[in-house]
């Protein structure tokens, strides 16, 4: 078969060069919209440096860059794979799954993701309700829900610096909520700086928030990431209550967003806020999970929301109309969080302990490696990553720069991106910076060690000491 051309009629055709460039200018201007332009450019700027690198490949480019910036666990192909393909064999394919499904989620998955909360965040049985609970694709989805539910246009979200840099995005590109970091540093640092530097307490809250009210955005949430993403530390139950009742004195939703809770390889760090709140949320405490990173499950873009709010339940669920996960990996995934072994011991439950094993092996062979080239470091206990200190080989520093005492911010993230740019393209090492997470000081980096397979993660090792023995 062939298809006829088409043929625009005569009176669509522009008959004169003014025509024709008046048509132009109304077809560049209208076949896009500035809000999605707009978007765009709420990504991190590194994020352009990164795809311009060639990727390491051991047969193709074996000179590439290592990726160790994106945060994924690559150590779980051999565990999941076989499970999940036993797993989705057991549930068949049932003539409901091929019609629409409950907005917030098929009730079983809901009952099979309480049970498996309750037990990851050590919390009472049926501490949880089911019918408090929505699923939905991914974390940054149902996490982006919840803030159109809790706040207007133009209001604040309070998040404790250094975080996670994609919350720029996920939080601003269609919700149009307004980010204020809060910085907790409240001395300069000659030396290592310790973690509890990087602790929100009710003293830098206040700052941050009295910030935001004279910007004219006031502020309606607090957005903590406990396990921390990109410190890799949980932040001791005192710090997390002390911001509970921050957030419920002046009327300001926490939501605590911990996606790493189940990737906590060190014992008696981690309390979940939902055990430090109390039996009753209230109107102000929210949670969201997901199975991105303590199962690897990134590809199946499964989160969860939890509040006891009644105001925004019905909201919540219908948003979520626009993110639900397939029924067909709703079931596959209710069978993963249900199943028991012989011994009654959930599959779950037995997977994470030996996930946290890995994570922790491959996390202390990083800091060794760092310990022998000098490179200072948070010991971290949980999550897939480590701040890593590399201030120590920025390029120097102008004194012009300095402004009442302090470096500009334009400067900092100068020399920091001509750092970033050396470790990528001149030693194959691709990590976070942390200017892109508004770290409040140049030279620190997010390394997530989980993101290479053994023998890369090995080579990662092998091209930091090089590096450091290059560069001192």
């Amino acid at each position: 078969l062939t298809t006829e051309p088409t043929v625009s009629p005569s009176w669509a055709r522009p008959h004169t060069n003014k025509q024709r460039k008046h048509q132009t200018r109304l077809f560049s201007t209208n076949s896009y919209s500035r809000r999605g332009q707009n978007a765009v450019k709420l990504l991190p700027t590194y994020l352009t440096d990164a795809r311009a690198v060639e990727r390491y490949d051991p047969q193709t480019c074996p000179d590439g860059a290592l990726q160790l910036s994106v945060a994924e666990n690559q150590m779980l192909e051999d565990l999941l794979v076989p499970a999940l393909t036993d797993f989705s064999s057991q549930t068949g394919f049932a003539a409901d799954f091929i019609y629409y499904q409950p907005t917030q989620g098929r009730p079983g998955l809901r009952v099979a993701f309480c049970k498996y909360l309750e037990r990851c965040l050590k919390l009472a049985p049926f501490r949880l309700d089911p019918d408090k609970l929505v699923v939905g694709a991914g974390c940054n989805a149902v996490l982006e829900n919840l803030c159109a539910c809790l706040a207007n246009e133009g209001n604040a979200v309070l998040i404790p610096t250094p975080y996670y840099a994609a919350f720029e995005f996920d939080l601003v590109a269609r919700a149009n909520l307004n980010i204020v970091p809060v910085h907790t540093m409240q001395q300069d640092y000659s030396d290592d700086i310790p973690k509890e530097a990087y602790y929100p307490s009710k003293h830098v809250l206040d700052e941050a928030y009295d910030k935001a009210l004279r910007a004219g955005t006031p502020p309606k949430i607090l957005l903590l990431t406990h396990p921390n993403n990109p410190l890799g530390i949980c932040y001791p139950p005192e710090v997390v209550q002390e911001c509970i009742d921050w957030c419920r004195d002046n009327q300001v939703h926490l939501i605590s967003d911990e996606i790493y809770a189940g990737s906590v390889y060190k014992d008696g760090v981690f309390t979940s806020a939902l055990e430090l709140a109390g039996d009753n949320l209230g109107e102000y405490i929210h949670f969201v999970y997901a199975l991105s990173k303590d199962f690897g499950l990134s590809g199946l873009r499964v989160g969860a929301v939890y509040t006891e709010n009644e105001h925004i339940q019905l909201p919540l669920q219908k948003l979520n109309d626009l993110c639900q996960i397939s029924s067909q990996t709703q079931v596959t995934v209710e069978q993963m969080l249900s199943t028991v072994d012989d011994n009654d011991e959930y599959w779950t439950d037995s997977f994470r302990e030996k996930n946290c094993s890995r994570i922790q092996a491959r996390c202390d062979k990083l800091s060794l490696c760092l310990d022998e080239c000098g490179i200072p470091y948070l010991e971290a206990d949980s999550g897939l990553f480590v701040w890593m200190d590399f201030s120590q080989f920025l390029p120097p520093l102008d004194p012009a720069r300095v402004v009442n005492g302090k470096e500009e911010l334009s400067s900092m993230e100068e020399r920091e991106r001509i750092l970033y740019l050396d470790l990528t393209t001149e030693y194959g090492l691709l990590f976070t910076p942390g200017m892109s997470m508004r770290n409040e000081r140049p030279g620190f980096f997010r390394g997530v060690f989980t993101a290479a397979s053994d023998d890369e993660f090995e080579l990662g090792l092998k091209r930091i000491r090089t590096f450091v023995q290059s560069t001192r």
